[in-house]
């Protein structure tokens, strides 16, 4: 049994990560911006730490007695300093880990952290790990996740009233997409090894090409015909913005659709050996869409 502090909230890999833990006997904290998720927390069987993600005085408070920290920095949300704001998010959380004394660390990161600039909000989290990679005495592991599947949730309406499927790559361009309970059953099982030093891994639950998995979803939608449609950078960026998207957040979408089409994205975890060792395929996704779309 460890103390495990995870951070993050009750996100969509936060709340399946509490779960495992507690339900694998470990006593879990979790930190929350909000008081109003402490109930939530609670009944999970965790103990809820309010603290904001900035906040290093109350995050080494949180981090108190931890044998091991997951490590999550804020998404992009459209704001002007969106990188920034991640890359001081996580000098706060490392600033923290060295005053509570963290031996073991596990970071939620992303494929293409390895590329310091044209993965859009991705460049954000190669800071984080910058960051990391200086702390001397904490073992870390960097958990580079493949592209969240429920990003695709913010295609619901281009599916359902345009019906097609888009983005400023190609259709035949191969994209790893990860689930977030593949991620946080990874990140569980990493959170209780003992290791030295810094490393790296990659969560991949399936790889598929856009074509493919545009008529996947639209199967499970009622449009098995769905296709997919390549945008210039420029149509992506004006559809998004149009769609309501905040124009800051549009761009570094944008830009992170240049990364995958270039293969910066990806290029790391090929050069890995790009092994797809996740459970959920996107047939199951595509499942849990259509449950929402209904």
């Amino acid at each position: 049994m460890k103390n495990i502090t995870i951070t993050g909230s009750l996100g969509n890999v936060g709340r399946n990560l509490a779960t495992i833990l507690t339900q694998n006997g470990h006593n879990v904290t979790v930190v929350t911006s909000s008081q109003d998720r402490v109930a939530e927390i609670e009944g999970l069987g965790a103990k809820a730490a309010v603290a904001l993600i900035n906040d290093t005085a109350a995050l080494t408070r949180a981090f108190d007695g931890a044998d091991a920290v997951f490590a999550m920095t804020p998404p992009a949300r459209g704001g002007s300093n969106d990188i920034s704001n991640t890359v001081q998010a996580g000098q706060a959380l490392a600033d923290a880990f060295v005053n509570a004394g963290i031996k073991r660390v596990v970071m939620l990161s992303s494929l293409g952290a390895d590329q310091p600039s044209g993965t859009g909000p991705i460049v954000g989290v190669h800071g984080v790990e910058e960051i990391y990679r200086k702390l001397n005495g904490i073992s870390i592991t960097f958990l580079r996740a493949g592209l969240f599947y429920y990003n695709l949730f913010g295609n619901l309406a281009m599916i359902q009233n345009a019906h097609m499927l888009g983005a400023n790559y190609p259709g035949d361009v191969a994209v790893p997409f990860a689930h977030p309970k593949d991620i946080a059953a990874a990140a569980a099982e990493e959170l209780t090894l003992a290791k030295d030093g810094h490393d790296t891994r990659f969560i991949v639950s399936d790889l598929r090409k856009p074509r493919e998995y545009a008529k996947i979803l639209g199967a499970a939608l009622g449009q098995p015909e769905l296709p997919w449609i390549e945008f210039t950078d420029e149509q992506a960026l004006e559809g998004m913005t149009n769609a309501g998207v905040p124009g800051e957040l549009a761009k570094l979408f944008t830009e992170m659709g240049n990364g995958i089409r270039t293969g910066k994205f990806s290029s790391a975890w090929l050069a890995a050996g790009a092994q797809v060792d996740g459970k959920i395929k996107f047939e199951a996704f595509a499942e849990e869409l259509s449950r929402s779309a209904s």
